[in-house]
């Protein structure tokens, strides 16, 4: 079968490789679609420490069951089905309390398994253990599919930083997840939703798409928000974007007891921001992380794309081969699509 594997920094090469087998508690699917993010590109320039090369990359999965082991019950050929990406142990003090997003011995297809961005892949026992296969409602395509995994950081970060009616929502980052974030915020009632971003084009671009009350731009954000909300500031801020820029912005343009999500991480070797501590103290400011989802948020993101609450098929703006995976990540790094999908 083909694959596309990382075997170093700069580094993937589409190759042949032998049908992954499964062992008695795993599932093998015939992936469909394995859409693409702006973590495929930082894995494709600077590596991961949990990748040990060679390893197939990819963790947006969607496909349909081929083979199940005799210990993975009730899966059988046909089966349309999407796979979590951040694998929990299921065991650990913070699993057993419900906190499965941020359970330190988590795992990942595409990092610690062999990921999507092949024609056959293996989902784990592990991925099985934690109910992280989810079944495709009927009517919900492969590659919409693909985009629940997405979706459900974007439902977990929503509900870390507790959006809901009435709410104005600003979301700093024009990208896919940028634009899940608008039409999230939306199907959780919030009244108005803004959407900026550094680079006009790709803010046109979105924008067109998830229509935003308003779409901003230049360095004058902070004034350009407070203008739209009479001096309020916003309710929420979403930072959708690897920018302390961005979030020393957010900090400056939320509203009295606003919440801010940090929802994009920083550089590792640039991750401290300026942050003003009477702002937070004197507005009762809520600063929250966003890590990733749990298998429940991706079979609530399933349900969101089915339903119609939050459509992402008009977000699939590329659809490659997968021999293409390299102009994939080329086109993710440059901005100049909303969501890429690889259809091996």
């Amino acid at each position: 079968m083909k694959v596309a594997r990382f075997h170093a920094p700069g580094d993937i090469r589409a190759e042949d490789a032998p049908e992954p087998e499964p062992g008695p508690g795993d599932v093998k699917i015939r992936v469909r679609n394995c859409s693409t993010c702006g973590t495929d590109v930082k894995i494709f320039r600077f590596g991961h420490h949990h990748i040990r090369p060679p390893r197939v990359m990819g963790h947006e999965i969607a496909g349909e069951v081929v083979a199940a082991g005799a210990d993975a019950a009730g899966w059988a050929p046909g089966d349309r089905v999407q796979v979590i990406a951040a694998i929990p142990c299921g065991r650990c003090e913070e699993c057993r309390r419900g906190r499965l997003t941020v359970c330190p011995n988590q795992e990942s297809m595409g990092y610690h398994y062999d990921g999507g961005f092949a024609e056959y892949t293996v989902v784990p026992a592990k991925v099985l253990a934690v109910d992280g296969l989810n079944r495709i409602p009927d009517g919900v395509g492969f590659a919409e599919a693909s985009v629940a995994e997405p979706l459900a950081c974007v439902l977990n970060g929503q509900e870390l930083a507790r959006v809901g009616d009435g709410d104005d929502v600003v979301v700093i980052g024009a990208g896919p997840i940028g634009c899940l974030h608008v039409r999230l915020a939306r199907a959780r009632g919030a009244a108005r939703v803004f959407l900026a971003d550094i680079n006009p084009e790709r803010l046109e671009m979105s924008a067109g798409r998830v229509r935003p009350d308003a779409a901003i731009t230049g360095p004058d954000l902070v004034e350009q928000v407070l203008k739209l909300t009479d001096g309020r500031g916003a309710d929420v801020v979403v930072t959708a974007a690897a920018s302390g820029a961005a979030q020393e912005q957010a900090l400056r343009m939320a509203a009295r007891q606003g919440r801010i999500s940090f929802f994009g991480g920083l550089p590792k070797d640039d991750p401290v921001i300026a942050c003003d501590s009477n702002l937070v103290h004197y507005r009762e400011l809520t600063l929250v992380g966003a890590n990733g989802s749990s298998p429940a948020h991706n079979a609530r993101a399933l349900e969101l794309i089915a339903t119609g609450a939050v459509p992402v098929a008009d977000l699939i703006t590329d659809r490659l081969p997968l021999d293409g995976v390299l102009d994939a990540i080329g086109t993710v790094a440059r901005g100049a699509a909303i969501k890429v999908t690889i259809e091996p």
